[in-house]
């Protein structure tokens, strides 16, 4: 796709580039073990520091099939009765864990000052759909009911997560709009997600190659999930949406899930969904665990986050 039919910026244009010389060969043509190192190698290279938090914590919860792995993160040792933020990885449901994403949920738990848990929840294709919503479900629900492990007392849930994260972010939303848990869901925050079927969408077609994410990973990534697209668990836009509570989303200007994201926040801004949405333009998929390499994506995170921060002191007001 040449440049001129599309604005990518600068520093977006050198990382492709450093990329394209790099010419590592797709996840679809690997292993997923090797993918996943693949992963953490470039999350590695490419993604800002830590931040340093007083509380960084592995533990597990109950789920449907063992204990699941979480990580707890909290700027403050101790804090008064609030929300908490349910983060949920990306990674095609195939590629993505805790370490990857260690960084972001530092950044998440310094801008907001809350606490929170990220989700390592069963990955495709050792455990296909429906495994990965059965976790996040299991975990939003007892985060919900104030964990004695957490010593937190937790008034509402916070929930986000990028890319197939973001998917499980309206999943797991959608699934406690229709079967309350025992604190609401504040606010949801999906980043770039797969929300609707997004073979037929043109920025699959624009961005297909050449832009980190491509259409072969991302068919790869669809086939090892499993699941049927009518399943409302699997492909949120064809269920109930209408409970759905105050949403910040953003996707990137050239990234194949681009009108995936637009679709589901105009779909939410049609039945009465207070929404903040954000398109970031020039940029790419990926870039909230890319801060390093593509500097402008930490203002852009900055920017969605304080989306967060208003839609919460609203409720609270």
């Amino acid at each position: 796709m040449a440049d001129s039919e599309h604005f990518v910026r600068d520093d977006v244009r050198g990382f492709l580039d450093m990329l394209e010389q790099l010419g590592r060969p797709g996840v679809e043509e690997m292993p997923p073990a090797e993918g996943r190192e693949g992963l953490r190698a470039m999350t590695a290279l490419a993604e800002a520091d830590a931040r340093e938090l007083a509380v960084v914590r592995d533990l597990t919860c109950p789920g449907p099939d063992g204990e699941i792995p979480l990580r707890f993160y909290d700027a403050r040792e101790t804090r008064a009765p609030g929300p908490v933020v349910m983060f949920i990885h990306g990674g095609g449901f195939v590629i993505g864990d805790l370490e990857v994403y260690h960084n972001l949920c530092t950044e998440i738990a310094h801008v907001l000052d809350l606490p929170v848990v990220s989700v390592d929840y069963r990955l495709a294709p050792e455990h296909p759909f429906p495994a990965a919503p059965d976790d996040c479900e299991a975990v939003a629900r007892w985060l919900a009911a104030s964990p004695a492990e957490l010593e937190r007392q937790f008034t509402g849930l916070v929930i986000t997560g990028d890319s197939a994260g973001g998917n499980l972010t309206i999943v797991t939303t959608n699934q406690l709009a229709n079967e309350p848990a025992a604190v609401p869901v504040l606010v949801q925050a999906p980043i770039y997600p797969v929300a609707s079927d997004v073979s037929e969408h043109q920025s699959l077609k624009d961005f297909f190659e050449g832009f980190y994410l491509t259409g072969p990973a991302m068919a790869y990534f669809t086939e090892q999930y499993g699941g049927e697209a009518s399943d409302p668990r699997h492909t949120p836009m064809v269920g109930d949406c209408s409970n759905t509570p105050p949403t910040v989303l953003c996707t990137a200007g050239l990234d194949p899930l681009r009108d995936s994201g637009r679709e589901y926040a105009a779909h939410l801004i049609r039945q009465g969904t207070e929404v903040s949405y954000f398109e970031f333009p020039g940029i790419i998929h990926g870039f909230v665990t890319l801060r390093k390499a593509i500097p402008s994506g930490q203002t852009d995170l900055a920017a969605f986050l304080g989306a967060i921060k208003v839609k919460l002191a609203r409720i609270a007001a």
